[in-house]
């Protein structure tokens, strides 16, 4: 039976909104990636969560967002390495800390930095009442050995100690976890998940390095706002997302307004609409 020209213009048309759709994809792909340039975008990237107050409540928020970077670095076929983990007394984690190896993973990860805030109805709440978890992120580019950071001997306090970790043969039995402190800035870096106290020194004095370099960054674009006059922006301590499960289910950032009404897929790691809002709004 011979197609008439109604369905036709109708394969025409959903050929053709198919392909302006894909189109429109790969631009806003393009222009993501141009947004990525930063000195430091295209490195790989070390994230820390840290528990809020709240206890039990807060210390399973910290372990869901964990979860949730570690899928967004699935989607994104990033690797991620473990250096640090606390666990929580009775579930989740206190803190964690992991590096994210790929292609601009600081470049992504970077807008996440912050607080983050859960409303919902407790697991641990016999009352089944609503509750408020809050957690923070940082992120730090991971330097190479070519960025030169003067660190002082004497400015280090070095501590080794039992790794820590759910038992049997993953847990050393020596003294080859380490936990480097910087005296002048309180910068506190561990590492236990290492075969040796001198493999654990050497990631745990790389991450330091990248924190110090970050913070000589930071005083120079500080003083550089200072001397154009402008305003400080306030990023300690700032809520940056809140994730509402109850009651109603939505997820919105406070920077860009940009929102998700599926909880869900947001803690599965589709962060991408979310993390290009807040390229495009320091684009700006």
């Amino acid at each position: 039976m011979a197609k008439t020209v109604d369905s036709e213009d109708d394969e025409s048309l959903n050929w053709l909104e198919k392909e302006s759709k894909t189109i429109s994809q790969k631009i806003a792909e393009i222009e993501t990636i141009i947004l990525l340039n930063g000195e430091y975008d295209k490195n790989d990237a070390v994230l820390e969560i840290h528990s809020g107050a709240g206890g039990t409540e807060a210390c399973d928020w910290a372990n869901m967002l964990y979860r949730m970077y570690s899928r967004y670095a699935e989607k994104k076929s990033y690797k991620i390495e473990v250096i640090d983990e606390q666990p929580g007394l009775e579930a989740g984690i206190k803190s964690i800390t992991l590096i994210v190896k790929g292609l601009n993973a600081y470049g992504y990860l970077k807008n996440e930095k912050g607080i983050h805030r859960l409303v919902r109805i407790s697991p641990f709440d016999s009352g089944a009442r609503r509750h408020t978890s809050f957690a923070s992120v940082t992120v730090t580019p991971v330097i190479d050995d070519t960025v030169k950071v003067d660190i002082n001997e004497k400015d280090l306090k070095i501590d080794v100690f039992h790794s820590s970790g759910a038992g049997g043969q993953s847990v050393n039995t020596t003294d080859s976890a380490v936990r480097i402190t910087h005296l002048p800035t309180g910068i506190v870096v561990t590492c236990q998940n290492e075969r040796s106290q001198v493999q654990n020194k050497a990631k745990a004095m790389q991450i330091l390095k990248s924190k110090l370099y970050e913070i000589e960054e930071e005083n120079k674009k500080r003083e550089l706002k200072e001397l154009k006059g402008e305003q400080r922006d306030i990023n300690f301590g700032s809520q940056i997302r809140s994730y509402v499960m109850h009651p109603y289910s939505l997820v919105k950032d406070h920077r860009t307004n940009c929102e998700e009404t599926n909880v869900n897929k947001v803690m599965d790691g589709d962060l991408d609409r979310f993390i290009n809002a807040n390229l495009r709004r320091n684009a700006g």
